[in-house]
């Protein structure tokens, strides 16, 4: 049965830990035609053949990782052992052969040389490729942890936005919305938008007394200085600053939330934005 192994068959059987590449005991049992207990006894009787680099215990946790790296499963069964699972190099399997001392332990371990031969040149060959896997596995992490920002900030109650256009007509859903986000807001407001008026101060009427409102424009009427002051007197904590620079309108919230309008916030729903 070992002779009709394929290199393949036998490369699904190695694995790499802390950048070299092994082989289980019990696969090399199967694969030798002995049970795990026979090959490990005849390493133990042969130890000093097997220094550390060539032979070392893994953990059953990780022997669960290595069996799941593959997509064929390996040879030998895995589940159920007591005894502390080891793993062999490439030098080691070699000196496995001249440890049973048997016809077939010679041709499978040459057998086994040319896997791991194929396998290296394959490492070679596409290294290019892995490096661009792992450097997509590593953006894959990142957008995980952005991910789980946006659901602990969901979880943490902030507003979710169920439309992202309003449409003319829509002046009382695209208020709603507004004044949720005022409402949502524990610490500061900060607007930029270059066309206030007193239609914008009654979005913020919504908001915390404790917090901190500041509006950013490219100019003030005095009308609307009134205005402010007014507002100040009732509700607190606003605050105007003068900005040109600014062509579009966004709205932040505690500092952490960004949300960008193609309008004034006065003209909500008014027209598409």
């Amino acid at each position: 049965m070992q002779s009709l192994l394929s290199i393949q068959e036998i490369q699904n059987c190695i694995f790499t830990v802390n950048g070299q590449q092994v082989m289980l005991d019990s696969d090399l049992a199967t694969l030798y035609g002995v049970e795990t207990r026979v090959l490990n006894q005849a390493v133990k009787r042969n130890i000093e053949r097997f220094p550390a680099h060539f032979r070392f215990e893994v953990s059953f946790e990780l022997l669960q990782n290595l069996t799941s790296q593959i997509v064929m499963s390996s040879l030998g069964p895995h589940g159920g052992r007591r005894h502390q699972p080891h793993v062999f190099t490439e030098q080691g399997v070699a000196m496995l052969s001249a440890v049973l001392k048997s016809d077939v332990a010679v041709k499978v371990s040459i057998q086994i040389m040319e896997a791991f031969v194929e396998m290296r040149k394959y490492l070679i060959s596409h290294a290019a490729i892995f490096q661009r896997l792992q450097l997509v596995e590593k953006k894959q992490l990142e957008a995980d942890q952005h991910f789980e920002q946006v659901f602990k900030a969901l979880e943490a109650g902030y507003p979710t936005k169920q439309q992202g256009i309003f449409y003319d007509g829509q002046v009382f859903d695209a208020r709603v919305f507004i004044s949720q986000l005022v409402r949502s807001a524990r610490k500061s407001i900060v607007l930029i938008d270059n066309y206030l008026d007193e239609n914008t101060l009654t979005l913020f009427t919504k908001k915390q007394k404790e917090v901190q409102l500041t509006m950013y424009s490219k100019h003030f009427k005095s009308s609307f200085l009134t205005d402010i002051a007014l507002f100040n007197t009732q509700y607190g904590g606003l605050k105007c600053e003068k900005m040109s620079l600014a062509h579009d309108r966004f709205l932040i919230i505690d500092e952490q939330q960004l949300y960008h309008f193609g309008a004034s916030l006065k003209d909500l729903g008014k027209r598409l934005w």
